[in-house]
């Protein structure tokens, strides 16, 4: 542990990502960094808050797996219950940087300002928007109303709520959006402007934050498209907990694939998705008459697919599954 500056204490822990990647600006190997070299160029942050480092791990956002949530929440929780922290920063890459930002916030038993970022260009890159972001991250992690405010994430100048979080580009800085919803405020520089908080259970308020979890559910997705293979379906409903249909439309699908799920009578739980960003899924009687399924109303698949693999470990009815869908 190094500690750097004055004023608030923050615990930055990294676990790779882009922000800690070197190489050219567009072929990198994201996480082969050490944070410190990203602090050591914004001298400007050692005036933000003293800074404790609690490297995790140096990855590849793609390489994270259930097994590192699980020791992300659990380091999470460590420094909620250490006095001398105020708030915490995450560093992560972004590909699935919005996967971990989800399941945090619904398993998180945190009060303390938890606040993620990461950045689209490797630290070696010309105008590299890690350090920018990492200096916001801090900043906000150091905000008041930052404060039992659930998993915040920063880009951009950017402020976005975990639930909402979707990465929407592959190539441009401000590559993360929330939608219809729109951000819940803004940075410039050292400067926090909230215009929004999450409204969505989360932290401390969600069912989930206060179950323990030894191993998460075993969840898969479905990807329907024209000419899906229902048999791939089959066999994943044999061997998963859980499936998450991400359909066209409204969470829509071939009669093929509505036969498997009408025919199917055994212990693993379905999700109807959509594979669209924006709209909604609902329950229906025309893809799903005989109410088999669960709506995802506005969560994404994979984020369906996180909220599934929790409340699996809290209960495997179907109407308590529904109404947390709803829920959360």
């Amino acid at each position: 542990m190094e500690v750097f500056g004055t004023m608030k204490n923050i615990a930055l822990i990294s676990t790779g990502g882009t922000i800690a990647g070197s190489g050219r600006m567009s072929e990198y190997e994201a996480g082969t960094l050490d944070v410190r070299s990203i602090i050591d160029s914004i001298p400007e942050i050692k005036s933000l808050a003293n800074l404790k480092l609690f490297p995790l791990c140096s990855k590849d956002s793609n390489d994270i797996t259930e097994k590192d949530w699980l020791a992300l929440r659990d380091l999470c929780h460590q420094l909620e219950k250490d006095p001398s922290i105020d708030g915490i920063v995450i560093t992560h890459g972004t590909d699935t940087f919005e996967e971990t930002a989800f399941f945090l916030n619904l398993t998180l038993q945190n009060r303390k300002p938890v606040v993620m970022t990461g950045a689209m260009r490797p630290a070696s890159a010309v105008s590299a928007d890690g350090p920018m972001n990492l200096y916001e991250a801090v900043s906000l992690a150091s905000h008041p109303n930052a404060y039992k405010a659930g998993v915040l994430a920063v880009f951009a100048d950017t402020i976005y709520s975990a639930r909402d979080l979707v990465k929407t580009n592959s190539l441009k800085t401000n590559a993360f959006d929330m939608g219809e919803y729109g951000a819940l405020g803004f940075m410039r520089d050292e400067h926090v402007y909230f215009e929004n908080m999450p409204y969505r259970k989360h932290t401390c308020e969600s069912l989930f934050a206060h179950l323990e979890y030894s191993q998460l559910p075993r969840v898969g997705i479905f990807y329907v498209h024209a000419g899906a293979d229902p048999q791939l379906l089959r066999y994943m409903l044999d061997h998963y907990d859980g499936i998450v249909l991400a359909g066209s439309g409204a969470g829509n699908y071939s009669n093929a694939i509505k036969t498997v799920v009408e025919e199917y009578d055994g212990p693993c739980r379905i999700v109807r998705s959509s594979r669209l960003l924006e709209g909604a899924v609902f329950g229906s009687k025309i893809f799903d008459p005989e109410q088999k399924t669960i709506p995802s109303f506005k969560l994404s698949p994979h984020k369906a697919r996180i909220l599934l693999m929790v409340a699996l470990v809290y209960t495997q009815d179907l109407e308590k599954l529904k109404m947390i869908f709803e829920t959360y």
